[in-house]
């Protein structure tokens, strides 16, 4: 197994180097396994899929501190890839309170993480998001292993359709300090090319908000760097499971033709 700072080492890397970084999002030790025996060479993780395994409703605090933690210890001990975190809003409205869960991600594993400039209520003022996310730089830089810091912008997600201030925001996260910068909501390639050429860092797409029918290849294609897909995966599995018990209970069981044999689960999970 590599260490924690080569994991962080390699996830820098893959930001560095030309071309897509593909993450895709487990959201327990089963997922992420299966993900790495895929060929994939970073995960993510998704407060969704989190807050689905828990039955719950994803929304701000959804999930506690503590259990957001947990989640990201199973995932990055499951695991030999280099894992992000999704952090919420560092569930603390102040800069350098906010910026500590960075530390104790890192703690149980985690090797880069996520803030949003979303209080739960309201988008936070410009001033303040700037301030939040030059607090989580510096808690990155001072890590013990190499962490990569991501600033959110969630305008477009919340009912702020102002890609200007969207724009306005990742320019100024990026000079406050973040490694990469992402505003979920970018659907179409033509947002997608505006965004990416305004930014020198690297830009995170989230697919559960684009087009589906585009490719990686036309995305990448815009200068965008990163593509996760949050809590996608875990809706797809809840629809199969779902198409399943449905058929189960119609009284058909051709679905189990289409599951998953326990003999590729055990060849994965051994490992």
């Amino acid at each position: 197994m590599r260490t924690q700072a080569e994991k962080g080492r390699v996830f820098r890397e893959l930001h560095e180097r030309p071309g897509l970084l593909l993450l895709p999002n487990p959201w327990d030790a089963g997922t992420a396994k299966l993900l790495q025996s895929l060929g994939f060479e970073a995960l993510a993780t998704t407060s969704l899929g989190m807050s689905n395994a828990l039955g719950r409703v994803d929304g701000d605090n959804a999930v506690s501190r503590e259990e957001l933690i947990e989640n990201c210890r199973v995932i990055a001990s499951a695991t030999d890839l280099p894992v992000n975190a999704d952090l919420e809003n560092g569930y603390a409205d102040d800069p350098r309170e906010a910026a500590t869960i960075l530390r104790d991600a890192a703690a149980v594993g985690i090797v880069g993480g996520s803030i949003e400039d979303w209080s739960g209520e309201k988008i936070y003022d410009f001033s303040h998001a700037v301030e939040r996310v030059a607090a989580g730089a510096e808690m990155a830089r001072s890590l013990d292993v190499p962490f990569t810091f991501t600033a959110r912008a969630e305008n477009l997600i919340r009912g702020v359709k102002d890609l200007d201030d969207t724009i306005r925001r990742l320019q100024a996260f990026e000079k406050a300090g973040a490694d990469v910068l992402y505003a979920p909501g970018l659907h179409d390639l033509a947002t997608m090319r505006t965004v990416a050429s305004e930014l020198g860092k690297p830009l995170n797409v989230v697919m559960s908000a684009g087009d589906p029918d585009l490719t990686a290849e036309q995305i990448a294609a815009t200068g965008v760097k990163r593509i996760s897909v949050g809590g996608a995966l875990s809706r797809l599995a809840l629809a199969a499971f779902m198409k399943g018990a449905n058929d189960m209970k119609a009284g058909s069981f051709q679905w189990m033709r289409d599951t998953m044999p326990t003999s590729e689960l055990k060849k994965v999970f051994r490992h």
